[in-house]
């Protein structure tokens, strides 16, 4: 889960840094692909056994341990129970078919309502497919099987902070933290509600909590940094992106952010470089291109700005962003027009 990021406009300074030898190509040179700050804990899977249910913590692409290997064959024998339909759904989402695998799940808890892991397996497919309203429903129903399920409340928490339900995610998210305090993906997603209604300092504390529970997971210090950005705390927001940043290279959010507070402390050479990061970790990132033209413009490499800007306004309009698509017209004629006085 991320924050919907927007290009900070740097108001340009009188002085120059020395220009750094940068090209358009060697932004687009490397490409890693869409990177999506997610939180790693928001994807617990459930694998169901007869009577009792046990939860492991994997990435989206879930590996699991050999012993799930064999329970998952055994159940696959038989897969019109309620346990064969969740080790389908379980493969199908090793295999990335997302809707067979909802489907099975959705097999699942018509077979056995009372199967907690029928309805949490589903809930999170449903949110990875975007599905919000029916995600919810499937955490819910998971919490009414089992009230004690901490994890089932902070993804139901999750999912109703993405829809904008801020008031009743952030109940069910205490509920969760009630239920298991040491559950770091609870208190980062009450972080994001609290950062979302304004509730600076009780956003801090929950991010902060989440680092101490959680500390290999990049996205709680990302954002604890905009909120010390947010504050014009630069030096603390500095060193939770860079911790960001130390956990997974590849974060474009991170990355840009960092490179803003470079820029404004005129260090060109630091904030270009981090811009550069920011692309190669996500070349559909309009941000850091953006950001690399207000570089280039300090640096009055004209040419390089143009073309950044280029980029970065298409980019921008393809994402519907058609505010900051004018805007980085407006600067890439700047640099044109640049162009024109040498």
């Amino acid at each position: 889960m991320r924050l919907c990021d927007r290009p900070i406009h740097l108001l340009p300074r009188d002085t120059f840094s020395q220009p750094w030898p940068f090209r358009l190509r060697s932004w687009l040179a490397t490409s890693a692909g869409h990177v999506t700050a997610g939180f790693s804990l928001g994807a617990w899977l459930l694998w169901a056994t007869t009577g009792s249910a046990t939860a492991f913590a994997e990435s989206t692409r879930v590996q699991p341990p050999r012993i799930f290997h064999q329970t998952l064959a055994q159940a696959q024998t038989n897969p019109q129970t309620a346990e064969g339909q969740i080790a389908l759904g379980l493969q199908y989402i090793q295999e990335g078919r997302l809707s067979e695998a909802i489907a099975a799940f959705q097999r699942a808890t018509q077979l056995d309502p009372q199967e907690v892991a029928a309805h949490y397996n589903l809930g999170l497919a449903l949110r990875q497919q975007g599905q919000l309203q029916q995600a919810a429903n499937a955490f819910y129903q998971a919490i009414q099987v089992d009230p004690s399920f901490a994890v089932a409340y902070a993804n139901l928490g999750a999912a109703l902070l993405e829809g904008s339900n801020f008031q009743r995610a952030e109940e069910y998210l205490q509920r969760a933290i009630q239920l298991d305090p040491s559950l770091g993906l609870a208190h980062y997603n009450l972080g994001l509600v609290q950062q979302y209604r304004g509730q600076r300092d009780a956003a801090i504390a929950s991010f902060q909590q989440a680092i101490a529970l959680s500390p290999n997971a990049p996205e709680p210090s990302y954002h604890l940094g905009q909120i010390y950005l947010q504050q014009n705390l630069l030096d603390n927001a500095a060193t939770a992106f860079q911790q960001a940043i130390a956990i997974n290279p590849n974060y474009p959010e991170a990355q840009y952010s960092l490179g803003t507070i470079l820029y404004q402390r005129n260090d060109m050479t630091g904030a270009l470089e981090a811009f550069r990061q920011s692309a190669e970790a996500n070349t559909n990132y309009p941000n850091a291109y953006y950001g690399a033209g207000l570089v280039f413009l300090q640096q009055a490499q004209y040419t390089d700005a143009q073309q950044v800007f280029f980029y970065a306004r298409d980019l921008f309009r393809a994402q519907g962003n058609e505010a900051w698509a004018t805007r980085s017209e407006q600067l890439r004629q700047q640099a044109i027009a640049g162009l024109s006085n040498n």
